[in-house]
């Protein structure tokens, strides 16, 4: 059995946060959850709790033992982009692109 947690429109930006999923793809539940307590990077404390959430679902949704648990899915996709305007010099602007993201973790035993 397979438990899938999914955060949407989360305001990182999917390559910041693909530099964290890396890192524990295909972990055991629990060295993962100790990889990301110990990682200085934003995105880490919001892939947790997408993590904190996935485990939840298999042990009550699935009745799955935690201790048994292994990431089998761990991936980021692009959500929609914030396009916002900055001033620039001579009465131009210049557009910034506040870019989303879609994480989304699958456990299984």
């Amino acid at each position: 059995m397979q438990a899938k947690a999914i955060a949407k429109y989360v305001r990182i930006a999917p390559r910041k946060a693909r530099l964290v999923i890396d890192l524990i793809r295909g972990k055991e539940v629990g060295e993962a959850v100790a990889i990301l307590r110990h990682t200085a990077k934003s995105a880490s404390p919001i892939i947790e709790k997408v993590l904190n959430s996935a485990i939840a679902n298999a042990e009550h949704n699935f009745s799955l033992d935690v201790n048994k648990l292994k990431i089998s899915e761990a991936y980021v996709n692009p959500g929609p982009t914030l396009k916002r305007f900055r001033p620039r010099a001579m009465g131009r602007a210049s557009r910034i692109h506040k870019r989303t993201s879609h994480i989304t973790v699958v456990v299984s035993e």
